[in-house]
Protein backbone atom coordinates (compact mmCIF):
# COMPACT_ATOMS: atom_id res chain seq x y z
CA UNK A 1 0.00 0.00 0.00
CA UNK A 2 1.05 3.69 -0.77
CA UNK A 3 0.83 5.07 2.43
CA UNK A 4 1.77 8.22 1.90
CA UNK A 5 -1.12 8.85 -0.43
CA UNK A 6 -3.72 7.48 1.83
CA UNK A 7 -6.79 9.89 1.53
CA UNK A 8 -7.83 11.02 4.92
CA UNK A 9 -11.31 11.73 3.56
CA UNK A 10 -11.58 8.14 3.05
CA UNK A 11 -10.87 7.08 7.29
CA UNK A 12 -14.39 9.99 7.88
CA UNK A 13 -17.47 8.86 9.35
CA UNK A 14 -20.33 10.89 11.25
CA UNK A 15 -20.33 11.09 14.60
CA UNK A 16 -23.19 12.90 16.11
CA UNK A 17 -22.19 15.23 19.26
CA UNK A 18 -24.94 13.54 21.50
CA UNK A 19 -22.21 10.47 21.14
CA UNK A 20 -19.26 12.07 22.59
CA UNK A 21 -19.27 11.82 26.64
CA UNK A 22 -18.94 15.33 27.89
CA UNK A 23 -18.47 13.70 31.31
CA UNK A 24 -17.26 10.11 32.72
CA UNK A 25 -19.37 7.24 34.44
CA UNK A 26 -19.27 7.78 37.64
CA UNK A 27 -17.36 4.38 38.40
CA UNK A 28 -14.31 4.17 35.61
CA UNK A 29 -14.81 0.42 35.10
CA UNK A 30 -18.56 -0.06 34.43
CA UNK A 31 -17.92 1.52 30.79
CA UNK A 32 -19.04 -0.55 27.65
CA UNK A 33 -16.03 -2.51 26.34
CA UNK A 34 -16.14 -4.05 22.29
CA UNK A 35 -14.25 -6.77 21.98
CA UNK A 36 -12.83 -7.12 18.37
CA UNK A 37 -11.26 -10.78 17.83
CA UNK A 38 -10.18 -11.77 14.72
CA UNK A 39 -12.88 -9.85 12.78
CA UNK A 40 -15.93 -11.27 14.86
CA UNK A 41 -17.42 -8.49 17.46
CA UNK A 42 -18.97 -8.86 20.62
CA UNK A 43 -19.17 -6.56 23.81
CA UNK A 44 -19.10 -6.70 27.54
CA UNK A 45 -17.89 -4.33 30.77
CA UNK A 46 -14.67 -2.79 31.20
CA UNK A 47 -14.18 -4.58 34.15
CA UNK A 48 -14.29 -7.84 32.52
CA UNK A 49 -11.17 -7.44 30.18
CA UNK A 50 -8.60 -9.66 32.69
CA UNK A 51 -10.92 -12.06 31.39
CA UNK A 52 -10.68 -11.86 27.59
CA UNK A 53 -6.37 -12.09 28.30
CA UNK A 54 -3.98 -14.37 27.86
CA UNK A 55 -2.70 -15.06 31.22
CA UNK A 56 1.34 -14.99 30.22
CA UNK A 57 0.78 -11.07 28.30
CA UNK A 58 2.55 -8.24 29.48
CA UNK A 59 0.27 -5.31 29.44
CA UNK A 60 2.17 -1.70 28.62
CA UNK A 61 0.71 1.75 30.56
CA UNK A 62 1.97 4.89 30.01
CA UNK A 63 2.29 6.42 32.85
CA UNK A 64 2.28 10.21 32.41
CA UNK A 65 0.00 12.73 34.64
CA UNK A 66 -1.44 15.41 33.18
CA UNK A 67 -0.01 18.77 34.21
CA UNK A 68 -2.43 22.05 34.77
CA UNK A 69 -1.35 23.23 31.45
CA UNK A 70 -3.52 26.26 31.10
CA UNK A 71 -2.60 29.88 32.70
CA UNK A 72 -4.54 32.88 32.58
CA UNK A 73 -3.72 36.66 32.62
CA UNK A 74 -5.08 39.66 32.55
CA UNK A 75 -4.01 42.60 30.73
CA UNK A 76 -4.78 46.46 32.27
CA UNK A 77 -6.56 46.88 29.61
CA UNK A 78 -9.09 43.65 30.24
CA UNK A 79 -8.33 41.38 27.98
CA UNK A 80 -7.71 37.78 28.79
CA UNK A 81 -4.72 35.93 27.68
CA UNK A 82 -4.52 32.02 27.99
CA UNK A 83 -1.04 30.83 27.97
CA UNK A 84 -1.32 27.05 27.12
CA UNK A 85 2.53 25.21 28.29
CA UNK A 86 3.34 22.60 25.32
CA UNK A 87 6.57 21.90 25.93
CA UNK A 88 9.56 22.44 28.43
CA UNK A 89 12.57 24.57 26.90
CA UNK A 90 14.56 25.99 29.14
CA UNK A 91 15.50 23.71 31.56
CA UNK A 92 14.25 21.12 28.67
CA UNK A 93 14.02 18.25 31.36
CA UNK A 94 10.54 17.44 32.74
CA UNK A 95 11.18 16.57 35.89
CA UNK A 96 13.92 19.26 36.43
CA UNK A 97 11.68 21.89 35.05
CA UNK A 98 8.52 21.15 37.49
CA UNK A 99 11.27 21.85 40.50
CA UNK A 100 12.65 24.90 38.88
CA UNK A 101 13.01 27.86 41.04
CA UNK A 102 12.30 31.99 39.69
CA UNK A 103 12.55 31.47 36.18
CA UNK A 104 11.53 28.96 33.24
CA UNK A 105 10.52 28.86 29.33
CA UNK A 106 8.13 27.39 27.53
CA UNK A 107 6.96 26.30 24.03
CA UNK A 108 3.42 27.36 24.16
CA UNK A 109 0.20 27.98 22.40
CA UNK A 110 -1.43 31.54 22.79
CA UNK A 111 -4.88 32.26 22.75
CA UNK A 112 -5.50 36.46 21.87
CA UNK A 113 -2.00 36.18 21.04
CA UNK A 114 -3.53 39.69 18.65
CA UNK A 115 -3.89 41.31 22.36
CA UNK A 116 -0.67 40.59 23.58
CA UNK A 117 1.62 42.02 20.87
CA UNK A 118 4.69 43.34 23.69
CA UNK A 119 4.98 43.80 27.24
CA UNK A 120 5.03 41.44 30.16
CA UNK A 121 1.81 39.86 31.57
CA UNK A 122 1.74 39.67 35.33
CA UNK A 123 -0.52 37.76 37.52
CA UNK A 124 -0.67 38.14 42.13
CA UNK A 125 -1.24 34.49 43.08
CA UNK A 126 -0.52 32.90 46.45
CA UNK A 127 1.15 29.25 47.47
CA UNK A 128 0.53 28.10 50.54
CA UNK A 129 0.08 30.98 52.15
CA UNK A 130 2.97 33.20 50.26
CA UNK A 131 2.19 35.72 48.20
CA UNK A 132 4.04 36.23 44.81
CA UNK A 133 3.68 37.57 40.89
CA UNK A 134 3.97 35.52 38.32
CA UNK A 135 5.14 37.33 35.03
CA UNK A 136 5.21 35.81 31.84
CA UNK A 137 6.90 37.29 28.43
CA UNK A 138 7.24 36.67 24.81
CA UNK A 139 10.95 36.08 23.72
CA UNK A 140 9.67 34.68 20.21
CA UNK A 141 8.34 32.16 17.96
CA UNK A 142 8.69 28.20 18.10
CA UNK A 143 7.91 25.67 16.42
CA UNK A 144 3.92 26.16 15.43
CA UNK A 145 4.02 28.04 19.25
CA UNK A 146 5.47 30.96 20.95
CA UNK A 147 8.40 30.75 23.48
CA UNK A 148 7.20 32.14 26.60
CA UNK A 149 9.80 33.49 29.99
CA UNK A 150 8.19 33.04 33.10
CA UNK A 151 9.34 34.23 36.24
CA UNK A 152 8.23 34.57 39.68
CA UNK A 153 9.82 36.52 43.04
CA UNK A 154 10.04 33.90 45.50
CA UNK A 155 12.90 31.12 44.96
CA UNK A 156 11.30 29.05 48.07
CA UNK A 157 8.40 28.24 45.18
CA UNK A 158 8.71 25.90 42.92
CA UNK A 159 7.34 26.25 39.34
CA UNK A 160 4.89 23.02 39.65
CA UNK A 161 3.79 24.67 42.65
CA UNK A 162 2.51 27.43 40.76
CA UNK A 163 0.63 25.54 38.08
CA UNK A 164 -1.05 23.40 40.84
CA UNK A 165 -2.06 26.83 42.55
CA UNK A 166 -3.38 28.33 39.56
CA UNK A 167 -2.89 25.86 36.60
CA UNK A 168 -6.34 24.55 34.98
CA UNK A 169 -6.61 21.68 33.89
CA UNK A 170 -6.60 20.96 29.90
CA UNK A 171 -9.40 18.76 29.16
CA UNK A 172 -10.29 18.24 25.15
CA UNK A 173 -11.47 20.73 23.11
CA UNK A 174 -14.02 18.95 21.44
CA UNK A 175 -15.55 18.59 25.07
CA UNK A 176 -16.82 22.07 24.87
CA UNK A 177 -17.30 23.05 28.30
CA UNK A 178 -14.91 24.73 30.95
CA UNK A 179 -13.03 22.13 32.81
CA UNK A 180 -14.70 21.07 36.44
CA UNK A 181 -13.34 20.38 39.74
CA UNK A 182 -14.32 16.86 39.40
CA UNK A 183 -11.96 16.57 35.70
CA UNK A 184 -8.43 17.24 38.52
CA UNK A 185 -9.59 13.13 39.15
CA UNK A 186 -11.44 12.14 36.00
CA UNK A 187 -9.25 12.99 33.61
CA UNK A 188 -5.77 10.89 35.01
CA UNK A 189 -5.35 7.73 34.94
CA UNK A 190 -5.04 5.99 38.38
CA UNK A 191 -1.58 5.05 37.81
CA UNK A 192 -0.61 8.39 36.37
CA UNK A 193 3.22 9.32 37.76
CA UNK A 194 5.14 11.24 35.95
CA UNK A 195 4.14 14.95 34.99
CA UNK A 196 4.10 16.44 31.64
CA UNK A 197 1.21 15.45 29.30
CA UNK A 198 -1.06 18.12 28.63
CA UNK A 199 -3.81 15.46 27.44
CA UNK A 200 -4.35 12.42 29.14
CA UNK A 201 -3.82 8.91 27.63
CA UNK A 202 -7.51 8.17 27.43
CA UNK A 203 -7.49 4.67 27.10
CA UNK A 204 -6.04 4.20 30.57
CA UNK A 205 -9.04 6.46 31.98
CA UNK A 206 -11.43 2.88 32.52
CA UNK A 207 -8.64 1.50 34.53
CA UNK A 208 -9.34 0.68 38.37
CA UNK A 209 -7.37 -0.41 41.65
CA UNK A 210 -9.75 -3.58 41.47
CA UNK A 211 -9.05 -3.93 37.36
CA UNK A 212 -5.67 -3.54 37.80
CA UNK A 213 -5.69 -6.49 40.97
CA UNK A 214 -7.41 -8.75 38.73
CA UNK A 215 -4.76 -8.46 36.16
CA UNK A 216 -2.25 -9.47 38.87
CA UNK A 217 -4.73 -12.18 39.74
CA UNK A 218 -4.58 -14.06 36.11
CA UNK A 219 -0.37 -13.44 35.97
CA UNK A 220 -0.96 -10.69 33.46
CA UNK A 221 2.33 -8.74 33.87
CA UNK A 222 2.14 -5.29 33.98
CA UNK A 223 4.91 -2.99 32.65
CA UNK A 224 5.25 1.04 32.68
CA UNK A 225 6.65 3.52 30.10
CA UNK A 226 6.55 7.67 29.47
CA UNK A 227 5.32 9.25 26.82
CA UNK A 228 4.36 13.12 27.52
CA UNK A 229 0.48 13.71 25.30
CA UNK A 230 1.13 16.86 23.62
CA UNK A 231 -1.09 19.28 22.24
CA UNK A 232 -0.90 17.99 18.50
CA UNK A 233 -2.61 14.59 19.56
CA UNK A 234 -5.90 16.96 18.92
CA UNK A 235 -4.03 18.52 16.05
CA UNK A 236 -6.45 17.79 12.99
CA UNK A 237 -4.93 16.50 9.36
CA UNK A 238 -5.52 19.57 7.25
CA UNK A 239 -4.10 17.89 4.45
CA UNK A 240 -6.07 16.03 1.57
CA UNK A 241 -3.36 13.28 1.35
CA UNK A 242 -1.12 12.10 4.63
CA UNK A 243 1.59 12.58 3.08
CA UNK A 244 0.69 16.55 3.62
CA UNK A 245 0.40 16.37 7.80
CA UNK A 246 3.77 16.57 9.77
CA UNK A 247 3.20 14.68 12.85
CA UNK A 248 4.35 16.28 16.31
CA UNK A 249 7.46 14.30 18.07
CA UNK A 250 6.88 13.20 21.45
CA UNK A 251 9.67 12.59 24.18
CA UNK A 252 9.30 9.04 25.75
CA UNK A 253 11.04 7.34 28.31
CA UNK A 254 11.23 2.81 28.56
CA UNK A 255 13.53 1.23 31.00
CA UNK A 256 15.45 -1.66 30.29
CA UNK A 257 13.61 -3.90 32.10
CA UNK A 258 10.77 -3.60 30.34
CA UNK A 259 12.38 -4.08 27.69
CA UNK A 260 14.02 -6.91 28.40
CA UNK A 261 10.48 -7.97 29.29
CA UNK A 262 9.15 -7.35 26.17
CA UNK A 263 11.91 -9.59 24.32
CA UNK A 264 10.85 -12.64 26.32
CA UNK A 265 7.17 -11.66 25.57
CA UNK A 266 7.04 -12.23 21.67
CA UNK A 267 3.04 -12.30 20.38
CA UNK A 268 1.88 -11.60 24.00
CA UNK A 269 2.59 -7.32 24.05
CA UNK A 270 -0.65 -5.92 25.14
CA UNK A 271 -0.54 -1.75 24.72
CA UNK A 272 -2.93 0.49 26.40
CA UNK A 273 -3.64 3.52 24.41
CA UNK A 274 -2.23 4.74 21.18
CA UNK A 275 0.65 6.26 23.25
CA UNK A 276 1.97 3.51 24.25
CA UNK A 277 1.58 1.91 20.85
CA UNK A 278 3.80 4.73 19.50
CA UNK A 279 6.61 3.92 22.00
CA UNK A 280 6.33 0.20 21.67
CA UNK A 281 6.99 0.54 18.21
CA UNK A 282 9.22 2.81 18.10
CA UNK A 283 11.47 0.76 19.90
CA UNK A 284 11.98 -1.33 16.88
CA UNK A 285 13.16 1.34 15.08
CA UNK A 286 15.78 2.72 17.52
CA UNK A 287 17.01 -1.14 17.84
CA UNK A 288 16.99 -1.13 13.98
CA UNK A 289 19.04 2.01 14.39
CA UNK A 290 21.76 0.58 16.63
CA UNK A 291 21.88 -2.46 14.65
CA UNK A 292 23.05 -0.51 11.42
CA UNK A 293 25.25 1.96 13.26
CA UNK A 294 26.62 1.00 16.77
CA UNK A 295 27.00 4.45 17.38
CA UNK A 296 23.41 6.17 16.46
CA UNK A 297 23.05 7.03 19.97
CA UNK A 298 25.58 9.34 20.20
CA UNK A 299 22.93 12.40 18.89
CA UNK A 300 20.10 10.92 20.80
CA UNK A 301 17.68 8.89 19.58
CA UNK A 302 14.89 9.85 17.36
CA UNK A 303 12.42 8.15 15.53
CA UNK A 304 11.26 10.06 12.09
CA UNK A 305 7.84 10.36 10.89
CA UNK A 306 8.25 8.07 7.44
CA UNK A 307 11.16 5.40 9.12
CA UNK A 308 8.74 2.28 8.87
CA UNK A 309 8.16 3.29 4.99
CA UNK A 310 10.21 2.68 1.70
CA UNK A 311 12.46 0.47 0.44
CA UNK A 312 15.26 1.47 2.91
CA UNK A 313 12.69 0.00 6.15
CA UNK A 314 14.46 -2.21 8.76
CA UNK A 315 13.84 -5.68 7.88
CA UNK A 316 15.09 -7.35 10.95
CA UNK A 317 13.01 -9.28 13.51
CA UNK A 318 11.49 -7.71 16.22
CA UNK A 319 13.47 -9.65 18.85
CA UNK A 320 16.67 -8.88 17.04
CA UNK A 321 16.21 -5.33 17.62
CA UNK A 322 15.06 -5.51 20.87
CA UNK A 323 17.83 -7.13 22.21
CA UNK A 324 20.32 -4.77 20.13
CA UNK A 325 18.72 -1.98 22.52
CA UNK A 326 19.01 -3.35 25.62
CA UNK A 327 22.62 -4.43 24.57
CA UNK A 328 23.36 -1.05 24.21
CA UNK A 329 21.87 0.67 27.59
CA UNK A 330 23.77 -2.18 29.01
CA UNK A 331 26.90 -0.86 27.84
CA UNK A 332 25.99 2.67 28.60
CA UNK A 333 25.48 2.01 31.99
CA UNK A 334 22.16 2.59 31.59
CA UNK A 335 18.60 2.02 33.40
CA UNK A 336 16.48 3.42 30.68
CA UNK A 337 15.90 4.52 27.49
CA UNK A 338 15.44 8.47 26.82
CA UNK A 339 13.92 9.20 23.18
CA UNK A 340 11.80 11.07 20.96
CA UNK A 341 8.88 9.56 18.21
CA UNK A 342 7.32 11.20 15.16
CA UNK A 343 6.16 7.64 13.90
CA UNK A 344 2.65 7.95 11.76
CA UNK A 345 1.31 4.44 12.20
CA UNK A 346 -1.01 4.48 9.36
CA UNK A 347 -2.38 1.31 6.70
CA UNK A 348 0.56 -0.28 5.19
CA UNK A 349 2.19 -0.38 8.53
CA UNK A 350 3.21 -3.78 9.99
CA UNK A 351 3.37 -4.14 13.47
CA UNK A 352 6.69 -5.20 15.16
CA UNK A 353 5.87 -5.35 18.77
CA UNK A 354 2.31 -4.75 19.97
CA UNK A 355 -0.39 -7.68 19.68
CA UNK A 356 -3.47 -6.68 21.47
CA UNK A 357 -5.16 -2.59 21.94
CA UNK A 358 -7.00 -1.37 24.53
CA UNK A 359 -8.35 1.81 22.79
CA UNK A 360 -11.58 4.07 22.98
CA UNK A 361 -13.27 5.63 20.19
CA UNK A 362 -11.30 8.27 17.65
CA UNK A 363 -12.45 11.27 16.25
CA UNK A 364 -13.02 10.70 12.30
CA UNK A 365 -9.98 11.76 9.73
CA UNK A 366 -7.60 11.79 12.65
CA UNK A 367 -4.34 9.91 13.53
CA UNK A 368 -5.55 7.86 15.69
CA UNK A 369 -7.95 5.96 13.52
CA UNK A 370 -5.03 5.43 10.85
CA UNK A 371 -3.40 3.80 13.72
CA UNK A 372 -6.49 1.72 14.77
CA UNK A 373 -6.85 0.94 10.93
CA UNK A 374 -3.49 -0.06 10.49
CA UNK A 375 -3.72 -2.59 13.62
CA UNK A 376 -6.87 -4.51 12.37
CA UNK A 377 -5.99 -4.44 8.72
CA UNK A 378 -8.55 -1.97 7.59
CA UNK A 379 -11.32 -3.09 9.25
CA UNK A 380 -12.00 -0.02 11.51
CA UNK A 381 -15.40 0.76 9.71
CA UNK A 382 -17.21 -3.29 11.14
CA UNK A 383 -15.88 -2.10 14.51
CA UNK A 384 -16.94 1.90 14.44
CA UNK A 385 -20.48 1.21 13.02
CA UNK A 386 -20.97 -1.46 15.66
CA UNK A 387 -20.09 1.21 18.24
CA UNK A 388 -22.23 3.61 16.74
CA UNK A 389 -24.72 1.75 16.14
CA UNK A 390 -24.97 -0.07 20.23
CA UNK A 391 -25.12 2.95 22.24
CA UNK A 392 -21.47 3.15 22.84
CA UNK A 393 -19.68 6.36 23.85
CA UNK A 394 -17.00 8.40 22.02
CA UNK A 395 -13.09 10.21 22.21
CA UNK A 396 -11.97 11.09 25.36
CA UNK A 397 -14.53 10.03 28.58
CA UNK A 398 -16.48 7.39 25.88
CA UNK A 399 -16.10 4.05 25.77
CA UNK A 400 -13.56 1.23 25.68
CA UNK A 401 -12.18 -1.60 23.09
CA UNK A 402 -10.05 -4.41 22.97
CA UNK A 403 -8.74 -5.16 19.53
CA UNK A 404 -7.14 -8.47 18.56
CA UNK A 405 -6.39 -8.97 15.24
Amino acid sequence: MDTKNIKIADYNYSLPDERIAKFPLAKRDSSKLLVYRHGEISEDVFSALPEYLPADSVMVFNNTKVIMARLHFRKTTGALVEVFLLEPVRPADYQVMFLTNESCEWCCLVGNLKKWKEGVLTRRLEVAGRQLTLTATRVGEMHTGQRVAFSWNDPEVSFAEILDAVGELPIPPYLNRDSEESDKTTYQTVYSKIKGSVAAPTAGLHFTDDVLRRLDERGIVREELTLHVGAGTFRPVKSERIVGHEMHSEHFCVKRSTIERLIHAPGRVVAVGTTSVRTLESLYYIGAQLLRNPSAGDAGFQVSQWEPYGDDAPQMEPQEALKALADYLDQQGLDALHAATQIIIAPGYEYKIVNRLVTNFHQPQSTLLLLVSAFVHGDWHSIYDYALSHDFRFLSYGDSSLLIP
